[in-house]
């Protein structure tokens, strides 16, 4: 599998690597880890969590709302070009982007009745939110297929998105600041999934 490192990443021709690029993603064995991000306003952040996603090998970000989408100079910036790289779709809302993970468009409606299952029948969404019903991320029984859930730099993920997880987990503060920047909190809850199913996939 190919392996660059930041100034070749910066500098690959994809124009002329097109049908080589199709080869090299198509051996990259993705993980099923989905990253929803809410409202993340922050172009340098979601250029930052392109650049993770590749590093763990997620299946696919889901740009949602207020969210800048590629091509943007900043978030090619940022994800030094991974973003090439790293499977995307945009979504309206958050909402429809979790509906379309456990319900496909394909089938969506006879999976809302339950007359056929989903792929992602199994998937958990958590989101990462300092709420009263949340859990230290470390207390997590983390589980594959995920997905999980980051929101705007100011308000968080949104209620109504909350109200539609599995669970919600949160990061410790020992400090006096009350939270991390999105990018490094999803970091380290993702790292930690790792950590715990190396038995799955990994």
């Amino acid at each position: 599998m190919i392996k660059l490192n930041a100034k070749e990443l910066r500098n690959y021709d994809f124009k002329e690597n097109k049908r080589n690029k199709k080869d090299q993603k198509d051996q990259i064995k993705k993980n099923p880890i989905y990253i929803i991000l809410d409202n993340v306003l922050d172009t340098y952040n979601i250029g930052s969590i392109f650049r993770l996603a590749d590093a763990v090998a997620a299946k696919q970000i889901l740009l949602c709302g207020e969210t800048q989408v590629p091509p943007h100079t900043r978030i090619k910036k940022a994800s030094i070009n991974t973003t090439e790289w790293v499977d995307w779709e945009y979504f309206d809302s958050a909402k429809s982007a979790i509906q379309s993970l456990k319900c496909p468009p394909a089938n969506d409606l006879q999976c809302r009745a339950g007359k056929v299952q989903s792929d992602n029948s199994k998937l958990k969404v958590i989101a990462i939110e300092q709420d009263e019903r949340s859990i230290p991320y470390t207390k997590m029984n983390w589980e594959l297929p995920v997905a999980v859930v980051v929101g705007n730099e100011t308000y968080g993920v949104s209620k109504e998105v909350l109200e539609m997880c599995d669970s919600i987990v949160e990061i410790p503060m020992w400090g006096v600041n009350k939270s991390l920047n999105v990018m490094v909190s999803l970091g380290i809850v993702i790292y930690k999934i790792i950590e715990m199913r190396k038995d799955q996939n990994f």
